[in-house]
This record gives structure tokens, sequence and C-alpha cells, in this order.
């Protein structure tokens, strides 16, 4: 498994065995680059970020840029995660952001990621991307009572600052209406939110780009990165390019040592996610399972799951710490215990798929989209970039063009550095005993 804080390059690695893959053909891969090349604007990286990140370049800016993907688009994060489109990214709450900045601030983020829905939704209906839309609806699981008292505080602070689109479902209303979830005390329902197949999207957004004639080069690693009287030349295992302004959009998979704005400045972190066999109605019955709405519990260490369209479920959570042990399979059938334990008439259902992701987390809990010295990028959203990552590649569109943007922390500010950052992973450990414990008793 390649690992971030260990590899050199994530360069001709393997590819997840996800349910995702195995669902729909990756197609021929681009061209690799083999030759010297010029342009404005080099983007690093193929996934959502990156190919948002050009399309708007290309179709508002009217900039040249190319793309460099390592491997080929579909290797990374936007083939490996659930395929949760949601109104957030990091892990900071409103009322965390209105502490840390205030109320203004808080609205304005909240806007940006209501936007970030409304914009993939917007790409999907009118470029007609099939990538399994689901129905709206996201709901948060509480797994205990104290839970479902931060959630009923957390929806009447959203309906008196937003007008949020959310409502309190007691325990009743969720087994009657949505699921039998034996751990639940009810949830908070958030209505613009829903799931989609992430690489059905990713080779939408693709194809996409490709018609607006922006090149994108596969199977082309960038090994150096020299920066020279104000340009940038890339390196990669058979060309180069030259630049005036890179784009660093690899997220989690980006090697330990590559720029100095992002080096030691994230915290990689696994995913791991099951896919059941297809279940019968019978099973789904006794299940209780009445709803194909995104769904994620209250936890430390959360859950999330959904019903696909083809009556398999998904169910994720945390892998390990380190990419070493990425593929033993104690962590597999933690998540299938987890499973279990939520929704007891699944016990005997088999596990037909099982793969891990890397996400990025930054040290400030909050996603940075930030450009500086003809260098820009975007990172830190904790497993939640799906919708978030188009926004993205919009606002670094418009940076990049130097264009204004929203006076908001995500776009003024860089990345922290992790202190002590050579013994982040064992941090994080600490963490993960942490939250274990306390999920446990609360």
């Amino acid at each position: 498994m390649y690992d971030p804080l260990v590899n050199t390059s994530p360069f001709q690695q393997e590819f997840a065995q996800s349910y995702w893959a195995n669902s729909v053909p990756l197609g021929t891969a681009q061209d690799s680059l083999q030759q010297s090349i010029q342009t404005d604007i080099a983007i690093i990286g193929g996934g959502y970020t990156g190919l948002m990140t050009a399309y708007y370049l290309a179709i508002e800016q009217g900039i040249d840029c190319i793309v460099i993907e390592a491997n080929q688009v579909g290797f990374g994060a936007s083939a490996r995660n659930a395929g949760f489109v949601l109104k957030g990214s990091g892990r900071l709450s409103y009322p965390q952001m209105a502490k840390r900045w205030d109320l203004s601030v808080a609205k304005g983020i909240f806007n940006e990621f209501s936007e970030a829905v409304e914009r993939v939704d917007a790409l999907i209906s009118d470029h007609h991307i099939d990538c399994d839309r689901q129905e709206n609806g996201y709901l948060k699981i509480a797994h205990s009572p104290k839970a479902m008292q931060q959630l009923e505080s957390a929806n009447e602070y959203m309906q008196r600052h937003f007008g949020s689109d959310s409502q309190i479902l007691s325990k009743q209303v969720l087994f009657d209406e949505y699921m039998h979830h034996q751990q639940a005390h009810g949830a908070l329902r958030i209505q613009q939110g829903f799931g989609i197949h992430p690489l059905k999207l990713l080779l939408g957004y693709k194809k996409l780009v490709q018609s607006v004639g922006v090149p994108i080069y596969e199977n082309s690693c960038v090994e150096d990165w020299i920066e020279e009287q104000g340009r940038h030349r890339l390196i990669t295992n058979q060309g180069e390019v030259i630049a005036n302004k890179v784009v660093c959009c690899g997220n989690a998979y980006l090697p330990k040592r590559f720029n100095s704005q992002i080096d030691n400045k994230f915290l990689p972190i696994l995913s791991n996610v099951i896919v059941t066999e297809p279940l019968s109605n019978n099973i789904l019955e006794a299940a209780g399972l009445k709803t194909r709405q995104v769904v994620m519990d209250t936890r430390i260490l959360k859950y999330y799951y959904r019903l696909l369209p083809d009556n398999r479920l998904l169910f994720g959570g945390r892998g390990a710490v380190w990419g070493k042990d990425a593929a033993n399979p104690k962590y597999g059938q933690r998540l299938k215990r987890a499973l279990n334990s939520a929704f007891p008439a699944l016990s005997n259902s088999k596990v037909d798929f099982n793969w891990t992701g890397w996400i990025a987390a930054a040290f400030d809990d909050m996603p940075h989209i930030f450009e500086k010295n003809g260098v820009g990028y975007s990172l830190g959203y904790c497993g939640s970039g799906v919708a978030y990552s188009a926004q993205a590649g919009y606002r670094l569109a418009q940076s990049i063009a130097g264009q204004p943007v929203p006076d908001l922390p995500l776009y003024s500010s860089p990345l922290p550095s992790v202190p002590f950052s050579r013994f982040r992973r064992w941090g994080q450990w600490a963490y993960y005993h942490y939250g274990c414990m306390k999920d446990s008793i609360l």
C-alpha cells in the first residue's frame, strides 16, 4: 500500500480492488508525457480537484493549462471514497467556526459548502454524467442519548443562524421511515446531500475536461520540482513541463517531500470501506433498511454507510494507522462487526469488497485552497471532498486568474505546519485509542 509518509513516489502503484473499479472500466489511458512542453498552468493530480481546476481555467478564464496524473485517472482518493456529496469539509462544526472567527465567517463557509453541493448537482445534470445519483438526504445518527441531545442543540443553532434545511428525527420516526438501526437514539436529517458512484463521476469530469481541449497526461509522475527564475520545471519519468504556475491537487497522494508549501503540513489518514453482497428484499425488510440516503453516525471514530442501487450495503470507517498494515484483514472484520451490531439481520451477509484509501487532514481541521508565488494547492478535505473539491477547483481557477475570491479562512490562509511532524502517526494512534474509549462510554 502506497504510504505518503514513507514512499518517495506514487508512480506505478496498485489500484484499489474496489466495488467502484469492479463496476465500471477505466478505459484506455491517455498518453504519458514523453517530451518537453511549456504551459501557463501545470496541474498535478487528475482527481476531482485537479480536473475541476482545469475545467474552470479553460471555460471561464481562458488560461492554457495541462493535467499531469502519476498513474491513470481513477487511482487516488476520488475513486476510493464512499461517494457522499455533503455540505461540509474538514472537521470543524459551525459553532466552532463561529467561536474561532465570528458568525459572519461561519455563514460564509456554510454558503461555500452549500454552493459546492449545488455545483456538483449542476455538473451532473447539465452534462448528463451518469453516476448513479441517489435520493436527497443525509442522516446523522445519534449513537448515544448524549449525542442525541447534541444533535438537537446543533439543529436549533443551525435553524436560528443559518435557516438550515435540517430536521430532528425521533428514534421512532427513524425506525418507521428510514432504518432499524439497533444502536440509534434518533437522528438529524439534512436535505442537501446525496450519494453517487464516485468513479463514474470522476470519469465524467475527465470527459468534460477533454471536451474543452485540456491535455491530460496519464502515467506521468513528477519526480522533481525545480523553481528557477520565477518559473517551474517539473521533471516527470519521461518528460518535463515548464510552467508559469503549478497547482498541486494530489491531496493525500503526494510524496513526503514535494514542495515547501505543502511538506509536513497534512496528516494522511487511511479510510477502510466494505461492500456486502446484494441483499434480498427479505433481508432488507428484516434489517429495516428503507432508505438510500447517505448516513453517518456521531462517534469520534465515525462509521458511514448507504444502500447502493443494486441493494448492496456500503459501510466505511477508519483503517490502519500505517500504510504497511492497510491490508490486514482485521480492519475489514472490525467494520463488519460494527455493521452487524447496527443491523443484526445482516450478520450472515457476505462481504464482497474491502478496500482502503488515503484522505488528508490539516492541523487546524479545515481545508485550505491557497495560491502564492506561483504555487497553488487544495488540501485538507478530511474525507468530505466529493462536493467541496468542485468548489475548490472553481475558486482555485479564480485565484490563479487574479480574480477576487470570498474573504474566508478557506482561501486566505496557508496550511499550518504540523508540529512534531515526524511523530504525527503516533499522535494519530493515541487519538484513535482515545476516540475508541470515549465512543464506548458517551
